[in-house]
């Protein structure tokens, strides 16, 4: 499996580029403001043909580029219902208050294709399978992205970072909720799950259930086990 990542824009979110290998076809997760030249140097350098881009949430820093990527190579974007408006209006997700006036300028439309995730669902394009689920907290409509059983890797984008969780103080966020999610999605899985987290270096489900002390009281939720 080929992943990379990069840092994009001023907000510095993590945009991700996944592959079974050099040669294929590729989804891109996460591509936020000016992320076109890292996807565009990294598809070159490993002879790649994106298919689908694919959002953890709505908020700006992660989909700011989404609609010119996908128009400009004709592939769809995925997106939650729940945060589906953000990508039109991505102010919504500031603010609460419609308008693109925050982003000097700058006008945002949803991509000729949208796709919608819905919690539980696998994705399977471009020869990678990716487990949707729905972890709301940071949005209404945020979701994680893992890579099924022998590969051990959760795309977190803005519910759990090394050593912090995201942030609940914006329209749609709420922290009981994101704890929820938290002991839900992240918890159950085994300690050696690779966390790709939308901001910030990677970490591992081990590390964080020892040390990031936003975990520290919670205990992975009831019922029948999520282990990848």
């Amino acid at each position: 499996m080929l992943i990379e990542g990069f840092p994009a824009g001023s907000f510095a979110a993590n945009c991700y580029v996944v592959a079974p290998g050099p040669g294929s076809e590729c989804l891109i997760i996460d591509p936020g403001q000016d992320a076109a030249p890292g996807i565009e140097d990294i598809v070159a350098r490993h002879r790649l043909h994106p298919v689908a881009a694919l959002a953890t949430h709505g908020h700006v820093d992660h989909i700011w580029s989404i609609a010119p990527l996908c128009d400009s190579v004709g592939i769809p974007a995925y997106i939650h219902p729940a945060d589906r408006a953000l990508l039109a209006d991505p102010g919504l997700g500031i603010s609460g208050i419609p308008g693109q006036q925050l982003f000097r300028g700058v006008t945002f439309a949803e991509p000729a294709d949208v796709l919608e995730l819905a919690d539980g669902m696998t994705i399977e394009l471009a020869g990678v399978s990716l487990v949707v689920d729905h972890a709301p907290g940071h949005t209404r409509g945020s979701v994680t992205f893992r890579l099924p059983a022998g590969q051990a890797t959760l795309f977190t984008g803005d519910l759990l970072f090394a050593g912090s969780i995201g942030r609940t103080d914006l329209p749609g966020g709420d922290y009981k909720t994101i704890l929820d999610s938290l002991s839900r999605v992240c918890l159950p899985l085994p300690d050696s799950t690779v966390v790709l987290p939308g901001h910030g270096p990677q970490t591992t489900i081990g590390t964080e259930r020892a040390t990031n002390h936003f975990l520290k009281d919670l205990a992975p939720a009831p019922g029948p086990a999520r282990g990848l």
